[in-house]
């Protein structure tokens, strides 16, 4: 992570629900953002990782790079999240790593990839953002 980058997730934080979940950021640039989250705590009743607990890690991965790359005085939004699960997680850690697809003045769309602990891809989400001012 830059000083930068470091010095705006130490700010600003990663809210809450992220707290709640256990995810932890583990790198975080415009380029790339990667966080981890224990599947453990974040299950269905079956035991497997909720399908919503890998939307959360990506929502906050893409929402957080949106904002990043926004800047100061603008805040990104999330207005369209969608997800596909291929697999799924039981134990350990799932990792997400957002990349982006679009960087534009009022959207950005950015990918998350979330594996296993073994390197196997169990969820893939796209989510879109919209760029604003903030308010005085």
């Amino acid at each position: 992570m830059t000083e930068d980058a470091l010095a705006y997730v130490t700010k600003r934080g990663l809210g809450a629900l992220a707290d709640t979940m256990g995810i932890e950021m583990l790198e975080f640039t415009i380029e790339r953002a990667v966080a981890r989250m224990p599947v453990e705590g974040n299950t269905q009743p079956a035991d497997l990782l909720h399908g919503g607990a890998y939307v959360v890690l990506g929502e906050s991965l893409g929402s957080m790079s949106a904002n990043l790359f926004a800047g100061e005085g603008k805040l990104a939004v999330g207005i369209e999240i969608n997800a596909t699960h291929t697999r799924s997680a039981t134990s350990g850690f799932v990792t997400g790593v957002c990349t982006p697809i679009h960087l534009g003045r009022t959207l950005t769309t950015h990918e998350i990839v979330v594996t296993d602990d073994q390197g196997r891809r169990c969820s893939t989400i796209r989510i879109t953002n919209l760029i604003k001012d903030l308010r005085a």
